[in-house]
């Protein structure tokens, strides 16, 4: 066995795959693993086999042994994680049939596990669409357990990859078959995967199959659906390779786009609705043959039914792009009709066709908007609104740049209700544009509000309070406040409270980056400076010349008319050192204690480079540097000697060169830029330090709020706990209660019979003993007492003892002198005794009637004196229990 086993380890991996024995396939699956993870990169030799022949993955994932076939499944994981997007296409068609017929019906999660993870690589590492192609045929199975692992694998998918990745039209379409099937199981998959569906569609789900199900199934699924409602939306868990790399490429250049990236898909994917997931339909051929000549009778009813016949058609989420100018033609003529009702259904035409046709139909927006805002007059409230909605579907195919020039043409009509009903559309559109407006269009939009404001009619004021303050909402509160500056408190307050409540979808594209450009302007500005350098030097002539090496030789027939004038300045001294510099002091000490010969060319040299223009241009980078090493601005070492320079210069004006002058011009210029530039950061650092402290003071107000809110809703709460559990132990109190009056009925009604029987089997038997014995009349009446006396004194005993059984310790106690009494009266030893001598006065033996009877009447004597002693004993008691009882009712 040794040697074989030898034998088999040292076989090729492809044939260890093949072999007859389960024990050497399934070693040769965990070698080929081991082979796998152990490969530097995805075109190592190891791979090229089983990349040649994809049939060897087929068989693995088939293995009729489970433990051999376990091993297979982890192996092709392995093969597919190290071996790239080659690997899975060359082995995509083969393996997953067999994975969901053997792999995902399994009995070992194991196996289940492997199998799914599988298929959730197939789809990392290439795409979707041809995993959910292959999946799908498993949904016909024969199996029910096959459906049903097949439903939940798409469940798990959707999950990680979301809708985005894997499209779910082609699943959606099967599911009305599957929710017919007769398992319970498969039912049960299909629904949480529609759940899971939900959660990423939301609403849009229901256009492609929930009109298949049954009312049933429909509301069951509502009932799943309310508890994803209240869920966020989902993102997805699971990236594709390419995902990955681009994740990692962000993070490496530097990681912010990441978020950003992920922020879009987050928007996109809460985008999905019904027009994404629906098939366009083909309607010009569903158009009625006779619509055309419907809508040209002379009857109203002709048309409208025309019309309604064509809604039927075009209400579909999605329709095929075609030729409708005709229909649009038609369209435009029936926004003319006399009758509103066909007015009112061809507006619903036009919303079912632009919302069918969406972008498609921008090209015939031209042709039917006015005619739509022009019919905007009539003040029918369900017209107007038929058409609002027609012209919200139009501009949801179009832009508000395409829409917005006959809008403000319609802001100016006559008739007040077309005015109204048109700043309404625009404010619908302000509101559900994702474009801002240009300043241009932002400038126009705000010039008609303006104009509104001082209409007479409240309603269109506040309708142009609102546009401007929507308007604000997308543009900024800074970029509108130039509109708003001849506006009064009153109308400034109301464009507030619209600003405030007012939620648009434009992306505001902060103009923040013009602040760039401000930057780039003083620039030029600081090239002007650059001039500084070149004139001010005049100690190192070799510092301008250096960066300028070229323009020099074109300059000297102009400059040396310049030195030859500058002699006599130079002569008279401190006008042309004063101007020279800020700190021209000691150049003029140097200058007057040299020779003339030695001055000349210290003052050729600047002067040189002082009309060279041209120098600034190619000086720029160096000016860059900083204001303080440029010109004028650049050479005083100390700030105080500026200030004295600067009030100098106009006494010494007269002996400036006009060069020299318009420098000191712009000099001075550039200065108050600067220092208007400063005032202006100052303003609006202070004006935003207090927008911090008064957001913050509302930070804290609303965590006040909450905090104060919390803890009143767990008072509430511990109120609430308290209040049940009073509320349950007064219940269980209640019970209590009730069992024991039950109880109490059940014993008064036990002893009420125990008392009762023997009164009426005596007073039986004594009527017909009396009766058949002739006794006089003297014999009747005193027997008919004796038995009235002895039911009664029975009755009396039974309520006694229901009286005392009910009564409480505390009445036993007050009335402790009768209970002696009342027990003899209902000891079981009294009443035996009683009864048992009524027994012998009425009924005794043979023998004693002999001895004790009468000899006329047959009776016993004793009888007669037993009976009367028992009814004034009867008499006494039943006056003791009417005296006890007298003196129990105060109690």
């Amino acid at each position: 066995m040794a040697d074989q086993e030898e034998d088999f380890s040292s076989l090729p991996l492809p044939d260890r795959f093949v072999h007859k024995n389960w024990k050497v396939r399934k070693q040769g699956y965990e070698d080929a693993a081991k082979a796998f993870e152990s490969t530097p990169d995805e075109s190592d030799p190891v791979f090229k086999p089983f990349l040649q022949d994809s049939g060897l993955w087929k068989g693995a994932v088939a293995d009729s042994n489970v433990a051999a076939q376990q091993e297979a499944i982890n192996a092709l994981c392995s093969f597919l994680k190290y071996g790239g997007r080659n690997g899975c296409v060359r082995t995509r068609n083969s393996t997953i049939t067999p994975i969901f017929e053997k792999g995902l019906s399994s009995t070992r999660a194991a196996t289940k596990q492997s199998s799914l993870e599988a298929l959730l690589l197939y789809i990392e590492l290439d795409k979707a669409d041809p995993v959910i192609e292959e999946l799908l045929p498993a949904l016909s199975n024969k199996q029910p357990k096959i459906i049903a692992a097949t439903l939940s694998t798409l469940t798990s998918i959707y999950h990680a990859y979301g809708v985005k990745i894997v499209d779910p039209k082609p699943v959606l379409k099967a599911l009305p078959k599957i929710f017919g099937h007769a398992d319970k199981n498969v039912r049960a998959e299909a629904s949480n995967l529609v759940v899971e569906l939900y959660r990423w569609l939301r609403e849009a789900i229901k256009t492609l199959f929930w009109n298949d199900l049954k009312p049933v199934q429909q509301q069951d699924l509502e009932k799943l659906f309310e508890v994803v409602k209240q869920e966020p939306h989902p993102k997805q868990e699971r990236l594709l390779r390419t995902q990955q790399a681009a994740v990692e490429a962000a993070t490496a250049s530097g990681g912010g786009g990441d978020n950003e990236a992920e922020g879009e898909d987050d928007e996109g994917e809460a985008e999905v609705d019904a027009f994404d997931l629906a098939e366009p339909v083909d309607v010009v051929s569903k158009i009625p043959p006779d619509f055309y000549e419907n809508l040209a009778s002379t009857k109203w009813k002709d048309r409208k039914e025309a019309l309604d016949a064509l809604y039927a058609v075009v209400k579909v989420d999605r329709i095929k792009d075609g030729s409708f100018d005709e229909l649009i033609s038609v369209f435009a003529k029936c926004m003319k009709d006399a009758n509103i009702a066909v007015v009112t259904v061809a507006a619903n035409c036009v919303e079912a066709l632009a919302k069918g046709l969406r972008k498609s139909f921008a090209k015939y927006r031209g042709r039917i908007m006015s005619p739509i805002l022009e019919r905007l007059k009539e003040k029918k409230q369900s017209v107007a609104d038929a058409l609002g909605a027609a012209l919200d579907a139009v501009f949801a195919s179009t832009s508000l740049s395409d829409c917005l020039e006959e809008i403000l043409e319609f802001l100016k009509h006559k008739n007040p209700q077309v005015k109204l009903e048109t700043l309404r559309f625009l404010i619908r559109c302000l509101k559900t544009t994702r474009s801002a407006p240009s300043k241009a269009e932002t400038k126009s939009i705000a010039d008609a509000a303006t104009k509104l404001l001082t209409e007479s009619t409240e309603v269109t004021r506040s309708g142009g309070a609102e546009i401007l303050g929507t308007l604000m909402k997308i543009m900024g509160e800074r970029s509108m406040n130039p509109y708003l500056e001849g506006l009064d408190d009153i109308r400034k307050t109301k464009i507030k409270e619209y600003f405030d409540a007012a939620e648009v979808k434009a992306k505001d594209k902060p103009k923040p980056a013009a602040p760039p450009p401000p930057k780039a302007a003083p620039a030029p500005q600081k090239k002007v400076l650059g001039k500084k350098p070149a004139t001010g030097v005049k100690k190192a002539p070799p510092r301008p010349a250096t960066p300028q090496e070229d323009p020099p030789p074109p300059p000297p027939p102009t400059t040396k008319p310049a030195a030859s004038r500058g002699i006599p300045s130079k002569l008279s001294g401190v006008p042309k050192s004063g101007l020279a510099a800020p700190s021209g002091a000691l150049k003029l000490q140097k200058r007057l204690a040299g020779p003339a010969g030695a001055s000349v060319p210290v003052l050729s040299s600047p002067q040189r480079n002082i009309p060279t223009p041209t120098f600034d241009d190619e000086a720029i980078p160096p000016p860059k540097l900083g204001l303080g090493s440029r010109g004028l601005a650049g050479r005083p070492l100390g700030k105080p000697i500026s200030a004295p320079s600067e009030s100098a210069a106009p006494s010494v004006a007269p002996g400036m060169s006009a060069i020299e002058r318009a420098e000191l011009e712009e000099l001075r210029a550039e200065k108050e830029r600067l220092q208007k530039l400063s005032e202006d950061l100052r303003v609006d650092k202070s004006r935003l330090a207090s927008q911090i402290n008064e957001l913050q003071n509302q930070n804290a107000q609303l965590i006040e709020d909450h905090t104060r809110d919390v803890l009143s809703i767990k008072a509430k709460e511990t109120q609430l706990v308290r209040a049940r559990s009073d509320a349950e132990a007064a219940e269980q109190t209640v019970q209590k209660q009730q069992r024991e009056m039950e109880r109490l009925k059940r014993e008064l009604s036990r002893v009420t019979r125990a008392a009762t029987p023997p009164m009426g089997t005596d007073g039986g038997d004594h009527i017909y003993r009396d009766a058949g014995m002739g006794m006089n009349g003297t014999n009747h009446i005193v027997s008919g007492v004796d038995r009235y006396e002895s039911s009664r004194a029975s009755r009396e005993i039974g309520y006694q003892r229901a009286r005392s059984y009910m009564s409480s310790p505390s009445e036993e106690k007050e009335n402790g002198g009768l209970d002696a009494q009342r027990g003899k009266l209902g000891s079981p030893e009294s009443r035996g005794r009683d009864m048992s001598d009524e027994a012998r006065s009425r009924g005794g033996s043979p023998g004693r009637a002999q001895d004790g009877r009468d000899s006329v009447t047959g009776q016993p004597i004793e009888s007669w004196r037993r009976a009367a002693e028992v009814t004034n004993q009867l008499k006494a008691r039943i006056e003791q229990m009417k005296a006890r009882q007298a003196l129990a009712r105060p109690h």
